[in-house]
C-alpha cells in the first residue's frame, strides 16, 4: 500500500487542473438549483410525508417545478414510485409510442435492461414488441460516436416516434455522449421528422456539465434518483422532465389513463429528496474527481482506462479494461472491502435480472444500488472490464480506488 500512497501523490498532482475545472462546473450547477429553490420559496411543510392518494401533495408539485427549472424542461415528473431509472426511461418512451411506430436506438444498442423493454432480449410480458412496435437501430461509427448522417437518414421514416439517445456508455468501450452532441443529434432529427421525440437515458450525466439535454432541443430525459440527481441522499425512485403533454403521458404510463401524476404519495417525505437534489452538483463533483483519479492511476500502473484522466466527460463512469476475469473479480472485491457498509461482503458474478451475461457489482453503499455511492460492476465478458462510478466524498471514494489497486496485486 506504501508504494500506491507514493504514486496516488503523483496522480493528484497530476488531476489538479482537472480538478479545478470540475469544481467550476459544479459552482455554476450550484447557483442554478439554489436560485431554483429560492425562487419557489422552499420551506420546512414541504419536506412532510404524505399518504394515501397523494392528492395536492405540496412537496412533491413544487419538487417536480424545480426539477423542471434546473433542467431546462417543460414540466417533470419525479416520483418515488419510480424503481430504478429503467422504469423511469422505459414510461418515457412508452409515453410517445403507439402500435404501428417505431423506436430508433441512435447510439447502437441500448443498455442491457432497457433491451428486454424493448423485446430485443427475453420476451417478457408487455414488452414493446408485444405491442406491436418496432425497432430499428443506428450503429455507432468506428470512434464511437454517433452516426449523424446515419441517424438523419433512418429518422426520416415517419413511422419512427421515438429516437432513443443513451448518453452514458453503459457497458460499451465509446465515449460517453456531451450536450453537445446530443444537441446535434436533436436538431438532425427534428429536422427530418417533426413528428418524432427525441428521449435521453440522461442516467450518470447529470450535472456533469452547465447544460442539460432538455437545454439544447431533447424532448425527453428521464433517470434514477440513486445517481446523480438524488445526491446520495434519495432513498429511491426516477425522475422523466421534459415537454408537458409528454411529461403528461409519461405519468399516464406510471401510474394508469385518467390519473397520471395527480397521484402518488410521498411515504418517505420530500426532505430527503430536496436535499440531494441541492446537493448534487458538488456530490457529482465529487464522483467525477474519484473517476479521475482512477483514470490517472490505472494509467499510471499500465490499464487501458477510459476516458482518459484529463479528457472532458459527460457522465461520471470510468472504464477500466483488466483483460482478465480473475482480475475483474479482485477489482471489484477492493471496492466493496473499501467500502462504509459491507465492507466484509465478497461480490461474487452472478445471474442478474435484465443481463445476458454474468454481472458481478460491488457496492458497499447506504442505499442499496446507489450507483452515486462508490460502486463496481462489470459483466463477465471480454474484454472484462470494470466500470466504476460514484464517490459521494473525493477522499472515501480515493481511499476506495487505492482498495480496489491493492487487490489487484494480491494473490487469489
Amino acid at each position: 500500500m506504501d508504494q500506491l500512497f507514493e504514486l496516488s501523490k503523483r496522480a493528484e498532482a497530476d488531476c489538479a487542473e482537472v480538478f479545478k475545472r470540475i469544481d467550476a462546473v459544479s459552482e455554476i450547477n450550484t447557483g442554478k438549483v439554489l436560485r431554483a429553490f429560492q425562487k419557489h420559496r422552499v420551506s420546512a411543510p414541504m419536506f412532510a410525508e404524505t399518504t394515501g392518494y397523494g392528492y395536492d401533495d405540496l412537496g412533491r408539485d413544487t419538487l417536480e417545478t424545480i426539477w423542471a427549472e434546473v433542467f431546462g424542461a417543460e414540466a417533470a415528473l419525479v416520483r418515488q414510485n419510480y424503481v430504478n431509472g429503467t422504469h423511469a426511461i422505459a414510461s418515457a418512451m412508452y409515453a410517445c409510442l403507439r402500435p404501428g411506430d417505431t423506436l430508433l436506438a441512435a447510439t447502437g444498442a441500448p443498455y442491457d435492461t432497457l433491451q428486454s423493454v424493448i423485446g430485443i432480449t427475453g420476451n417478457y410480458p408487455g414488452n414493446m414488441g408485444q405491442y406491436g412496435i418496432s425497432y430499428a437501430q443506428v450503429d455507432l461509427k468506428s470512434d464511437g460516436t454517433p452516426d449523424i448522417e446515419g441517424i438523419k437518414k433512418a429518422a426520416a421514416d415517419k413511422s419512427v416516434k421515438v429516437v432513443e439517445v443513451q448518453r452514458s456508455s453503459g457497458y460499451a468501450t465509446r465515449p460517453a455522449l456531451s450536450v453537445d452532441i446530443i444537441e446535434r443529434i436533436c436538431d438532425a432529427v427534428h429536422y427530418v421528422n417533426s413528428g418524432a421525440a427525441v428521449v435521453v437515458d440522461n442516467c450518470y450525466g447529470e450535472f456533469t456539465e452547465i447544460r442539460e439535454p432538455c437545454d439544447v432541443g431533447a424532448d425527453l430525459i428521464a433517470g434514477s434518483l440513486i445517481k446523480n440527481p438524488g445526491g446520495g441522499l434519495a432513498p429511491t425512485g426516477g425522475y422523466v422532465a421534459g415537454r408537458r403533454d409528454l411529461v403528461e403521458a409519461a405519468a399516464m404510463r406510471l401510474t394508469v389513463p385518467g390519473i397520471g401524476g395527480e397521484c402518488g404519495c410521498s411515504p418517505f417525505g420530500s426532505r430527503l429528496f430536496y436535499q440531494g437534489l441541492f446537493t448534487a452538483p458538488h456530490v457529482t463533483a465529487q464522483a467525477l474527481k474519484t473517476a479521475v483519479f482512477a483514470a490517472r492511476m490505472t494509467e499510471l500502473m499500465g490499464y487501458a482506462s477510459r476516458p482518459a484522466f484529463d479528457a472532458p466527460r459527460s457522465d461520471i463512469i470510468q472504464s477500466i479494461d483488466l483483460g482478465k476475469p480473475e482480475l475483474l473479480v479482485k477489482f471489484c472485491k477492493g471496492i466493496q472491502f473499501g467500502s462504509p457498509v459491507d465492507s466484509y461482503v465478497t461480490p461474487e458474478p452472478w445471474d442478474m435480472p435484465g443481463y445476458e451475461d454474468k454481472v458481478i457489482m460491488a457496492a458497499g453503499t447506504f442505499v442499496q444500488g446507489a450507483s452515486i455511492e462508490l460502486s463496481c460492476d462489470g459483466p463477465m465478458r471480454e474484454p472484462y472490464t470494470a466500470y466504476m462510478q460514484g464517490g459521494i466524498t473525493y477522499e472515501a471514494g480515493k481511499l476506495g480506488v487505492l482498495s480496489a489497486l491493492e487487490s489487484l496485486t494480491e494473490k487469489m
